[in-house]
């Protein structure tokens, strides 16, 4: 299980000094592991004898791998939440531009325009977007369209939660225009939302790009495309799978290196892994030639570039309890079981509970 035992187990293991060589972590539960000293830092020299430096890397994503200006971790790729969308009905929509990707929108009333554009020209929905009872979607879309809008979205240890209400207002607010119950469903869960789109009743999708493998085996003519900027600042929510150094006590040196070189291998061959969809972090292999040939792979790459993760804060993260607290009432809001408003209030003091908890692993 990839989610809240996986990284128990790693914790354990950590805290024993017993721990595996090399593990993977999401890059946003790093803050929950460095502080505590469950995990060590890289010896970037060893790392840069092996063909690794920090240049390879997007800044966006490699900012996130420090803890007090050590690097802790190291990003093997990038993985957004984007749109993928069937591309005959969004040329139907008018929604391509002359290369036949998906065009820029701009704007919150172009993407409900592109909703309704979108249903008319399948015959059913728009968009489709599965979140019922799921622990991370809603604050996925939330995330992402929040981070758009240029606010902060801070945890400081202690609290209060630095959060621009009036903002996640704005987005929730659209987030409830959109999946409107009636030109885009509001109560889909996932396996619905995704069942709905491979069988040709949505014309878009947001989805994660792990989706791909799923979505290729149907007979959907697939494109996809970074999540569409339609506030002021360019971001795409995201995370990223990367290599931990678990503690270890009493490190072998020879092994240590072996882990080393071990990362940097695996680093330069992540275009295979890049054909499961995930934006390859390492640089030079988004620049070669059979990167660019991948389809829709590389009609999202850009995303890597305005990366925004979860908050850095230790109950954070991918598979976390905050994410689950956060999707409770922005699940509410798009049953119309409550308002934006009401939903903002309840997000901003299941923050404030958190925040009041200390860092186990401290």
């Amino acid at each position: 299980d990839w989610g809240p035992s996986y990284y128990t187990k790693l914790a354990m293991s950590a805290a024993g000094g017993r721990a595996s060589d090399v593990a993977a972590m999401h890059l946003s539960r790093l803050a929950g592991y460095a502080p505590g000293g469950l995990v060590d830092a890289f010896d970037l020299d060893l790392l840069a004898e092996y063909g690794v430096t920090s240049e390879d890397f997007a800044p966006a994503v490699w900012s996130r791998t420090q803890y007090e200006g050590t690097v802790y971790a190291i990003p093997l790729d990038v993985h957004p939440f984007i749109v993928f969308y069937d591309k005959k009905a969004a040329e139907q929509a008018g929604l391509l531009d002359t290369s036949g990707e998906l065009a820029p929108m701009g704007s919150p009333e172009a993407l409900l325009e592109a909703g309704r554009a979108l249903a008319e020209a399948t015959g059913e929905a728009g968009i489709l977007f599965g979140h019922v009872t799921d622990t991370a979607q809603t604050w996925r879309l939330f995330a992402g369209l929040y981070a758009q809008t240029g606010a902060g979205f801070d945890l400081p240890d202690g609290g209060p939660p630095r959060i621009d209400t009036d903002a996640a207002v704005r987005v929730v607010t659209l987030m409830t225009q959109l999946f409107d119950g009636r030109t885009n469903p509001n109560n889909l869960d996932y396996n619905g939302a995704m069942a709905a789109f491979t069988n040709g009743r949505g014309g878009m999708a947001m989805l994660g790009e792990w989706e791909l493998p799923t979505l290729k085996k149907s007979r959907i003519d697939l494109g996809a495309a970074p999540f569409p900027q339609v506030f002021d600042k360019p971001a795409v929510y995201t995370d990223s799978h990367s290599f931990v150094l678990p503690h270890q006590d009493s490190p072998d040196p020879a092994r240590r290196r072996e882990a080393h070189r071990y990362v940097a291998q695996i680093l330069k061959q992540s275009l295979t892994w890049a054909s499961a969809g995930h934006i390859p972090a390492y640089q030079p292999v988004l620049a070669e030639p059979e990167y660019a040939a991948l389809d829709p792979q590389s009609s999202y790459a850009d995303a890597a570039k305005v990366a925004v993760l979860d908050p850095p804060n230790w109950f954070a993260g991918a598979g976390s309890n905050f994410q689950n607290r956060m999707c409770q009432p922005l699940q509410s809001a798009l049953l119309g079981n409550t308002t934006p408003e009401k939903a903002v209030r309840q997000m901003v003091r299941e923050a404030d509970t958190l925040l009041r908890q200390p860092n186990p692993v401290a």
